[in-house]
């Protein structure tokens, strides 16, 4: 990809590339890459500075792990979103580490974060971005951390389903049990023993082909 297909999408995703001068247009262009990760690879390892990244295609997942390998996932990003906590070197407030893993095959724009950090030291727009991109995603930190500690395992799995039917506009849910247990910070055990029940209420229905909706207004009803 030439530095002018990356200004091309650049101009689309930074709010503030018209305000940078063209030198700091083309070093960050200059300073880009295309990466095609296959599912299950491991992207951003902790608190390195792995860069800016732009999901063109596929799906990444955030999580934090305990020192004794258990992991809770932060959120999900899709086509068209953008993780900005795997730049520690721009957000130097971020000290805890962050995972970031392709959960199917993506194809990702990666600016490198120390060409993203030195352009923003001459542009207090960059940073502004930076800073708000982030925030914007712990409120969904925030509200996975609210389920985790406060609601019942049984709300928690209906408010699962219904935005992930949601996200993809069908509704059959293809995760399977142990994907949708590390989502949610519990056990594929727990999610089964769940599903089971919904599956007898009529909510659902579970097949080798996935998790149907049958009743998508019972199910926000709990989740209420």
């Amino acid at each position: 990809m030439t530095g002018t297909e990356f200004e091309l999408v650049y101009k689309k995703i930074f709010p503030f590339w018209n305000e940078i001068s063209e030198a700091d247009r083309e070093y960050i262009c200059q300073n880009s890459h295309i990466f095609v990760y296959p599912a299950g690879k491991n992207i951003h390892n902790g608190n390195e500075c792995s860069g800016v990244i732009f999901v063109h295609k596929g799906s990444l997942r955030l999580y934090m792990m305990s020192d004794e390998g258990k992991d809770i996932t932060l959120y999900r990003l899709h086509r068209g979103d953008m993780c900005m906590l795997s730049a520690s070197c721009v957000l130097e407030a971020i000290t805890f580490d962050v995972f970031v893993d392709a959960e199917e095959d993506s194809e990702c724009y990666v600016v490198s974060g120390s060409a993203f950090a030195a352009v923003s030291e001459r542009n207090p727009s960059i940073k502004i971005f930076a800073l708000e991109t982030a925030v914007s995603r712990f409120s969904d930190v925030m509200w996975v951390m609210q389920q985790i500690l406060f609601m019942s395992m049984d709300k928690r799995l209906a408010v699962f389903l219904l935005d992930e039917s949601a996200r993809t506009g069908i509704d059959v849910i293809t995760l399977t049990h142990g994907q949708i247990a590390r989502y949610m910070g519990s056990a594929r055990e727990v999610v089964s023993r769940m599903l089971k029940y919904f599956a007898n209420e009529g909510m659902v229905e579970v097949s080798r082909k996935g998790i149907k909706l049958l009743n998508k207004k019972r199910l926000r009803k709990l989740a209420l």
